[in-house]
């Protein structure tokens, strides 16, 4: 979504992209107004701003007919409201109402000064929502949505099912719902801005644009919203598969770099490792080693579970890459990973004469300058480092190999960006976040997958437990027999979500607990994003070297440490993390030949959360995590979709739309099968869609 409007000039004759004071009954005060709460600038946006919900009022509930726990819609007179001071200090505000079955109560708590809006419509009809609390006669709603009702005005809100949507200050329903009938009466003719071809819509069987948002923003009845809502999930899968087969047929086309020294550098580092690799890695190696020898730009997903060895299988790939004379870049997602990759690639790299340089954004300026000045000499053959490698500052000699760590955490435009670093490199993009190989088209449909399916001999399955608050006494115990049999043990400290101050602070207090109060014979580490990247790495070192018996730590070892003697990881209140970063925590453990154990302490206060923990104690099959944590909390951004480029519907589901999606997948390969380039009349407005929503992804010319 913009960030900022458009100009009339910039916008105007576009339809849709006329500013939204082009509607009707939108002022510049009111148009200022949805730009900044709902950033709706444009004609379109407001048709994009979709309901979050409906009422059913085609018949309003009659208060005497209302049951306990329902969520219900009322209508009725406003008989007047009262705060009421609690022994708790919290203001009750309790407005009754009464329609011809009865009278109900709404209450509000803290919220003092609505009683000043109720007096001044006392005895006029208003509309509620509100969940239902009944003992005996006595109902009360709380949860309340409300607005006044007049039937000569608000013909909208009366006798249909009503639209309730995302609102802001100063915007109110009935207003919202207005300009939204509006602009469809106004801009929603029958061909207004329809990119789908007519035979398509005939073949799929999905109504018109126009039809569609009207069921969406104004039904007349349940079948209708759905197909309307069907549409444009459509539209959005079908969008985003035709620019990723765009994209992929893009990459494949253009030239790439044939490295056709493939085979000696592989058995270079395999001479190098401790260890020997396993079938899986080494046939995804030999996928790897077949696209980099090919004309064509490399563009490859390796997808493997907590552990499965992917760094190594990269390392494979940098190592075809800096033999035939060319660099590669490692991009993490987070310092501290891009720090462990860079220690670690460096630890086996450097003893075969390659070098490996850190570039990221907390390095002093410094080391900064001289990491920038080895990238852009060549003196770096490796530079491992955060998003700032796609910063304009940042230029490589002569990249040949571009790889993303935790693919997840990054999407199409951040791989196009590192992409532009060199002249055409090949593209090997690594995640542990296991996907529902029914979803890996959704957002990976531009690449290639290889998946290592198999772990390192020796390793033994994580034993996982979930214990209560009340059992943390045990839980120490239990620590300690292992600790003294020579193991190590990470405590991952309770998640505060998007407040690293506060995350160190809570890290640090636990820290200082566990060595003053609970362990005071063994040495108590601590790690956390506030730290100097000196410091984290003089920390992992000592926790390595067996200095540190127990390393207290935030999230930030969620990925890409790796310390084969540490057996043990305590998660503290795990019912506030999701099953995914459980999955990767647990990951920590479990890299060497001893037994290993992952200890969940939660009260999880709702069913979902006791259910994930649940799951988490049950298996350790990534994928069956992911399967369910999509089922328990819902996709969000689970898989970087939003980072992709896909614009997320408040209605789309993606594992009950798997089926759309399928249909839109291969709908979209067929329509490009047929017009390569969208460059036939019918396709001009979904090729302006593409154009439009991708423009910093695709580059579409009409050649």
């Amino acid at each position: 979504m913009r960030e900022e409007p458009q100009t009339a000039e910039q916008s105007a004759g576009t339809g849709w992209d006329e500013p939204v004071t082009a509607v009707k009954g939108v002022t510049d005060a009111f148009a200022a107004v949805l730009g900044k709460g709902l950033k709706i600038w444009t004609v379109g946006d407001l048709l994009a701003h979709y309901p979050r919900r409906y009422e059913d009022r085609t018949q309003f509930k009659r208060i005497v007919d209302v049951r306990h726990g329902d969520a219900v819609t009322i209508m009725g007179k406003v008989l007047g409201a009262e705060n009421v001071p609690t022994r708790s200090r919290v203001t009750l505000t309790k407005v009754g109402v009464e329609d011809d079955g009865g009278v109900a109560y709404l209450v509000f708590f803290n919220q003092w000064f609505v009683k000043k809006q109720f007096d001044k419509i006392r005895g006029q009809k208003i509309v509620v929502y509100g969940k239902a609390s009944r003992m005996g006669r006595n109902l009360d709603l709380t949860e309340v949505e409300w607005e006044p009702f007049d039937e000569d005005k608000d013909a909208l809100a009366a006798n249909r099912i009503v639209p309730i949507y995302p609102l802001t200050e100063g915007v109110s329903q009935a207003r919202l719902r207005r300009v939204a009938y509006a602009a469809l009466e106004q801009f929603n003719t029958d061909d207004a801005a329809e990119r789908l071809p007519a035979d398509l819509l005939r073949r799929a069987h999905l109504p018109t644009l126009k039809d569609a948002l009207w069921g969406i923003h104004f039904p007349v009845s349940d079948e209708q919203r759905i197909d309307g809502q069907r549409r444009l999930i459509f539209d959005e899968f079908f969008v985003l598969q035709l620019v990723l087969a765009l994209r992929k047929r893009q990459v494949h086309k253009a030239p790439g770099i044939v490295f056709e020294n493939t085979d000696a550098p592989v058995k270079e580092l395999q001479a190098a490792l401790p260890y020997a690799m396993t079938n899986a890695q080494d046939r995804v190696i030999a996928e790897i080693a077949i696209d980099m020898q090919s004309v064509k730009s490399m563009n490859r997903l390796v997808q493997g579970d907590v552990g499965a060895g992917k760094t190594v299988v990269a390392m494979a790939a940098i190592m075809i890459a800096v033999r035939n004379g060319y660099q590669a870049a490692m991009m993490a997602p987070t310092e501290i990973l891009a720090e462990q990759h860079y220690l670690g690639i460096r630890r086996i790299m450097e003893t075969l004469g390659v070098t490996v340089t850190l570039l990221s954004g907390s390095l002093p300026a410094k080391e900064k300058r001289a990491a920038l000045a080895a990238a852009a000499s060549g003196e770096a053959n490796i530079v491992v480092g955060t998003h700032a490698l796609i910063q304009d500052t940042v230029a490589f000699h002569k990249l040949g190999l571009a790889v993303v760590d935790e693919q997840h955490r990054f999407g199409v435009l951040q791989r196009a960006a590192l992409k532009d670093k060199g002249t055409s490199p090949d593209i090997l993009v690594m995640t542990a976040t296991p996907i529902p190989r029914t979803l890996t088209l959704t957002v990976y449909g531009d690449l290639d997958v290889s998946i290592i399916d198999q772990l390192p001999p020796g390793r033994k399955p994580i034993k996982t437990h979930w214990k209560r608050g009340a059992e943390r006494p045990m839980v120490y115990e239990s620590l300690r027999a292992l600790l003294a049999e020579g193991r190590q043990a990470y405590v991952i400290c309770s998640l505060i979500e998007e407040n690293e101050k506060l995350q160190a602070r809570a890290a640090t207090e636990l820290a200082n607990h566990l060595q003053a109060q609970v362990f005071q014979e063994y040495k108590v580490g601590l790690l956390h994003g506030q730290m100097k990247p000196s410091e984290k790495e003089e920390t992992m070192t000592r926790f390595r070297d067996r200095e540190l018996h127990i390393l207290v730590s935030t999230t930030v070892i969620e990925v890409g440490v790796d310390v084969p003697n540490a057996s043990v990881i305590i998660i503290e209140d795990a019912e506030r993390f999701g099953m995914a970063q459980l999955h990767q925590l647990r990951g920590r453990v479990g890299r060497g030949s001893t037994q290993s154990y992952c200890l969940m302490i939660g009260d999880p206060k709702s069913e979902d959360g006791a259910a994930r923990l649940a799951t988490m104690a049950r298996t350790t099959d990534g994928f069956l995590i992911a399967e369910e944590d999509l089922k328990l909390r819902g996709p969000g951004d689970f898989y970087g979709t939003r980072q992709s480029g896909i614009e997320t519907l408040p209605f789309l589901d993606v594992l009950r739309d798997v089926p759309i999606l399928n249909e839109a997948r291969q709908e979209a390969f067929a329509l490009l099968e047929e017009d390569p380039m969208l460059n036939r009349p019918e396709h001009a407005e979904l090729k302006a869609r593409v154009r439009k929503q991708y423009k910093r992804v695709m580059k579409l010319t009409s050649s």
